[in-house]
């Protein structure tokens, strides 16, 4: 079903919250200024049909977040073409956390997990600390990390 991309406006910040809820997503730093929706152009058009952000930190990194697509319309592309119009507008690192099984989606688009913490900034940092901890008390009960911090170097 066809679809296209535009920037949010103000109209479209309830679906925004809601895709954001539904999706179990992070509900910090949600601005519609900042989202690329996915607008239906079919039945049920002008209904938002996935979301997109880049959100800056305070220490200036950048994360690729808020990437949602509304259950009955997955894979059709929406995400991919969300991201890959989110990344054509970004220089430099980028980066993202994820549910361990989103890692080979997101290494599609040159995103590698970082294993290090030193290799990240400082808010990136604390998460890889975090979850390297998680992960490692896990693996005690035999349990496989939940998430990651994934980077895209030099976009």
């Amino acid at each position: 079903m066809p679809f296209a991309l535009r920037w949010a406006n103000e109209e479209d910040e309830p679906a925004i919250k809601r895709l954001v809820r539904e999706s179990n997503l992070n509900r910090l730093g949600i601005h519609w200024q900042r989202f690329l929706v996915a607008e239906d152009l079919s039945g049920a058009a002008g209904a938002i049909v996935g979301i997109g952000q880049v959100k800056v930190h305070g220490d200036g990194s950048r994360e690729l977040a808020s990437i949602a697509t509304v259950p009955d319309r997955r894979g059709e592309g929406i995400a991919t073409a969300i991201i890959e119009a989110l990344l054509s507008a970004q220089t430099g690192d980028l980066y993202l956390t994820c549910r361990a099984h989103n890692e080979k989606f997101y290494e599609r688009f040159g995103f590698r997990r970082v294993e290090r913490s030193e290799d990240a900034p400082p808010y990136f940092r604390r998460l890889v600390r975090l979850m390297n901890v998680a992960a490692a008390a896990l693996r005690v009960f035999g349990r496989d990390v939940p998430g990651m911090v994934m980077a895209r170097k030099g976009g």
